[in-house]
């Protein structure tokens, strides 16, 4: 099996290492620089803030309201007085009842004022006639010209402690500032394998040996620089992995890194992307200076075509701004490698054709290796790799399992293999069979089993329409013969009948794609011509149909209408009806129609012309609800029309 994911050190981290060497905390440069500034800072809003206090205490001298001597003696007199301080002429007092200001103002409760030098009125002896306490502290208790300072300078502490917060992740996150308010720490160092965990290497990839050839020149570039520089010779900056999903495109990069022995970087594309612009260019500059310091190494991006899609030539905004100036920072640090730096760049994608062209082209990604999925030898090598640790039982034929899965890439056969465990585990099995590896194969190709109770109505109508396909595949020169039919309901299906070739197929003919339609069409063609009437159950059968038929005209040349040209792109579903004139596409559509009715009146005529075999496959179906391949041709009495031994 193969290894498990490199590690990340921290959920920030990017991208994940393996292989790398673990460095030891560096202090922080230019220490004493930044003991000066914080210096300077500090100073700077201390003389601000003072100022500001001293602004503030001329108009917050107090809350309690100035009222005229006049008026202070008129309380004084009716006896409303509570208590009053006074240092000098200034008096501070307190009412025992509120009263309005005859000065405007409201009411008010505690007050100030000011006892005229020139009067000469019996002051204390009124106080003392009418009860009036003289305190010795103020009524009225001022805070502190300190406390008042600290309280003014709160709010700027605060902002102080955000900005220097702010920019401490700014400085964290690299040259990109953005990327430090996303959380970013210092950029982390790449870690060391755990113990006992062996690197990837060649011997853990099988079935596509002709890409490892290719790779094989970055391995040897990376053991053996020197002989390289000697030679004058460069080893490409970048190598384009493209090709189907699960074709193993990752464990072919690790298994470079692992056998040449240097450390491996390894990111998703998407990962680089976030919604503040500028965070992407920063991550990608992080992990290129990383792969810089622990040269020779390989940094391998994994769906490069999320940030690496051909640029428009219209402006963009938000996510399509950040995705380019990502784009445009690995196009620039590709720039700046040097042959001798031993840094090179993997990268991945299922969609090559949607690349910039500033990416593919020389200097950047200058080799494009093509992954497909592998050939019947190569499915057999995959699947004794992926079955190492899995018990099997004797007679367990692996190379018979790899000719029943064409097309199947090493992911498909991976989850193969851990599908025919789950079933030996669950029957408490100690190995797994070759029936496990049957069944599963089953399940994976078919669906899971449901258990769906039909009426008896429907089990026959499910019956005759898969026996209307099994019989044409079986009549059909060419086709791809019949290997299992079945009405048990699988998946979304009420029925299937699955037809794989004897061999792989890399090319195919008009005849034969003529013969997959009318195979796809046996299902409806049965329902008409037993029942009359068409169901919905052949949704599946026409999404293939047109499908196939639509590769024949528009794509693959094989009308004589349209002509010899491709009319449109595969990925026709975002330039329909942009990609062709309306009259070609007019011409498509008929041309189209024309071929499925042909088709489909060729596989009513065949149907009715062998309706006995047709009765009888139903009939056993029915009985039966699953015929294998021999049974199948037995009851249909046909005979293989090709076959090749393995």
């Amino acid at each position: 099996m193969t290894n498990p994911a490199p590690p990340r050190k921290s959920p920030d981290q990017p991208w994940r290492t393996e292989g790398a060497p673990e460095e030891p905390p560096k202090p922080p440069s230019g220490g004493r620089r930044m003991r000066g500034g914080w210096w300077s800072l500090i100073l700077a809003a201390l003389v601000v803030y003072l100022i500001a206090n001293l602004v503030l205490s001329f108009f917050n001298e107090g809350d309690e309201p100035t009222i005229s001597y006049t008026e202070f003696s008129k309380q004084v007199d009716a006896g409303n007085v509570s208590k009053i301080y006074a240092k000098g002429d200034a008096i501070q007092g307190q009412l025992k009842k509120s009263e309005k200001n005859p000065d405007g103002g409201g009411s008010y409760t505690k007050f100030n004022t000011q006892r005229p030098s020139f009067a000469d009125d019996q002051l204390w002896e009124d106080l003392t006639k009418n009860n009036v306490t003289v305190t010795a502290e103020p009524v009225v208790q001022h805070r502190s010209f300190l406390a008042n300072l600290l309280i003014s300078l709160a709010p700027m502490l605060v902002l102080i402690a955000v900005w220097v917060f702010i920019a401490r992740r700014m400085r964290a996150g690299g040259l990109g500032g953005a990327g430090g308010m996303l959380g970013r720490k210092a950029p982390p160092k790449p870690v060391e394998l755990e113990p006992g965990q062996q690197r990837t290497t060649f011997e853990d990839v099988a079935g596509i040996d002709e890409v490892e050839g290719e790779l094989n020149d970055v391995v040897d570039f990376l053991k053996n620089p020197d002989a390289y520089r000697r030679m004058g010779a460069k080893m490409p900056r970048g190598v384009l992995l493209a090709g189907p999903p699960g074709t193993g495109k990752t464990l072919l990069a690790r298994a470079v890194a692992g056998e040449a022995g240097v450390p491996f970087f390894s990111a998703s594309a998407s990962e680089f992307i976030e919604m503040i612009v500028g965070v992407g260019a920063s991550r990608v500059r992080e992990l290129f200076a990383e792969a810089r310091k622990v040269a020779p190494s390989i940094i391998f991006i994994d769906e490069i075509d999320t940030i690496g899609r051909a640029r428009g030539g219209g402006g963009s905004v938000g996510g399509h701004d950040e995705r380019e100036q990502t784009l445009n920072q690995i196009l620039t640090e590709m720039d700046g490698f040097s042959g001798s730096e031993g840094v090179i760049v993997i990268a991945a994608t299922n969609r090559a054709d949607v690349l910039d062209p500033a990416l593919t082209r020389p200097g950047r990604f200058d080799r494009v290796v093509m992954v497909s999925p592998p050939d019947r030898g190569g499915r057999a090598a995959i699947l004794e790799i992926h079955t190492r640790e899995i018990p099997l039982a004797e007679g367990v034929d692996l190379a018979r399992v790899a000719r029943s899965t064409p097309g199947m890439t090493g992911a498909d056969l991976a989850n193969l293999a851990n599908e025919a465990a789950l079933l030996a585990v669950k029957r408490q099995q100690e190995q797994v069979t070759q029936a496990d590896l049957s069944e599963a194969l089953e399940k994976v190709q078919l669906g899971a089993e449901r258990p769906l109770v039909m009426p008896e109505e429907e089990r026959r109508r499910t019956a005759y329409h898969e026996s209307g396909h099994a019989l044409l595949g079986m009549l059909q020169p060419g086709a791809d013969p019949v290997r299992k039919i079945t009405i048990v309901p699988r998946g979304r299906a009420l029925g299937v009948t699955l037809s794989t070739p004897d061999a792989d197929r890399y090319a195919y003919t008009e005849e034969y794609l003529r013969g997959r339609i009318i195979g796809a069409l046996g299902g409806m063609a049965a329902e008409q011509v037993v029942y009359g009437v068409v169901t919905t159950g052949a949704e599946n059968d026409l999404e293939q149909v047109t499908s196939i038929v639509r590769g024949m005209v528009a794509r693959w040349g094989m009308s004589d209408r349209v002509g010899r040209l491709s009319a449109l792109p595969e990925d026709f579903q975002q330039a329909y009806g942009l990609a062709a004139a309306p009259a070609t596409l007019d011409a498509i559509d008929h041309e189209m129609r024309r071929i499925v009715d042909e088709c489909y009146e060729e596989a009513c005529r065949k149907l009715v012309d062998h309706r006995g075999q047709l009765d009888a496959l139903a009939e056993a179906l029915l009985a039966n609800e699953t015929l294998e391949e021999a049974d199948a041709y037995r009851i249909a009495g046909v005979a293989r029309l090709t076959k090749e031994e393995a």
